[in-house]
């Protein structure tokens, strides 16, 4: 069978290699021109545009991979039906699962792939982008800025303690003009000033430090003491939490509910400091969190759904394949919206609804496999 499987997959692999560089050069493209005028504004070169083509493509392969591995299996399957090479195949006494087995190496390899890209190449590239955008011109917003935050507050609920910063400087991780409320076990509360903190040996050292303590929330705030300098070890928040306190943030703010795109970490960071979310907050953060699992598999979700509409023998025009990927695509985009929507906004188990489109696709493709003849 290795022959046979080596040309399934030298079959398979040269339109998917068309499609994939095709896709990514016309999304490369269409985005450069729609940037044309800010790359202008930013002063790059022609070597930094092509040097920012590279940083962003890893962020459309994730997207098109997909779709390039539905259209160039559908491509493959109808081009084998027309010729009466799965006919034969079949004919040999082989099963349609077993030929399709490459496909689904391949659609297994995908969903591996597209995972170890989302969640560790991306990010990095998207902050590569940015910083050759402000090479020559610096904005506000640019990557520069981003290493500075300003008034902003930090709360650590599993540990009953809440920071408030005027200004944090990510690298190195610094703080300053800083208060931390810790509410005892007593019911008192400890308020601690500090005019600056560092990050040294996994901990947090502050400068300048001045405690007071309440009874309660109401009373009288009493001095309890003050220093130059204070090591304070059960301090455990990382500069990794604060930098996913602060990511998330933001992203609540914008409440967009399409797929999911904060890293695993970010979020699993910001879950463990905040183990009581309100059911909106709960219901939208574990939404994005199953559908950075659940979005991988979609390759393999493609490589069910299609088998059965490629498989079927007869003589069929070779653009067929196109068309079924284009109503598959968007019968699929359809379904995910209206379910991460209903997930986010707490009317379907956050699980359930980020994998409700795998699951809904998946299973008819296993159906309509089992009527293919």
């Amino acid at each position: 069978m290795r022959l046979l499987d080596r040309y399934l997959f030298r079959e398979l692999f040269t339109p998917l290699a068309y499609c994939l560089g095709g896709l990514l050069v016309l999304g490369t493209c269409f985005s450069l021109f729609g940037e044309l005028s800010e790359l202008q504004e930013r002063k790059l070169r022609l070597l930094d545009v092509i040097e920012y083509s590279v940083a962003i493509m890893p962020g459309f392969l994730v997207l098109v991979l997909p779709v390039t591995l539905l259209l160039a299996l559908l491509y493959t399957l109808t081009n084998h039906s027309r010729h009466h090479e799965l006919t034969a195949m079949r004919a040999a006494g082989l099963s349609l699962w077993r030929i399709c087995l490459p496909y689904f190496v391949t659609g297994m390899l995908a969903s591996a792939g597209s995972f170890a890209l989302n969640e560790y190449v991306v990010p990095g590239s998207s902050d590569w982008a940015e910083h050759i955008k402000s090479r020559y011109v610096h904005k506000p917003g640019d990557v520069e800025a981003k290493n500075e935050f300003y008034n902003f507050g930090f709360s650590n609920a599993r540990a009953h303690r809440s920071w408030f910063i005027s200004e944090y400087h990510v690298q190195p991780p610094e703080m300053l003009r800083l208060q931390v409320n810790s509410a005892m076990p007593d019911g008192s509360i400890h308020r601690m000033y500090a005019d600056r903190a560092i990050r040294t040996n996994g901990g947090w050292t502050f400068f300048n430090v001045a405690e007071y303590s309440q009874a309660d929330a109401g009373a009288q705030l009493v001095p309890s003491f003050q220093t130059n300098l204070l090591a304070v070890p059960e301090f455990d928040e990382t500069p990794r939490q604060i930098q996913s306190e602060i990511k998330i943030s933001s992203y609540q703010n914008l409440r967009r509910a399409r797929n999911a795109d904060i890293p695993l970490s970010d979020i699993s960071a910001y879950l463990k400091l905040h183990p009581k979310l309100s059911h909106a907050d709960s219901s939208w953060l574990f939404t994005k969190y199953y559908g950075r699992l659940a979005t991988p598999w979609t390759c393999l979700v493609v490589v069910l759904m299609a088998i059965p509409f490629g498989a079927p023998s007869g003589r069929r025009n070779i653009f067929i394949g196109v068309a079924g990927s284009i109503f598959i695509c968007f019968a699929y985009f359809v379904i995910q919206q209206i379910s991460i929507a209903f997930g986010s906004g707490g009317h379907l188990a956050p699980w359930l609804a980020a994998w409700l489109p795998n699951l809904i696709f998946g299973v008819t493709g296993l159906a309509l496999m089992t009527r293919v003849r």
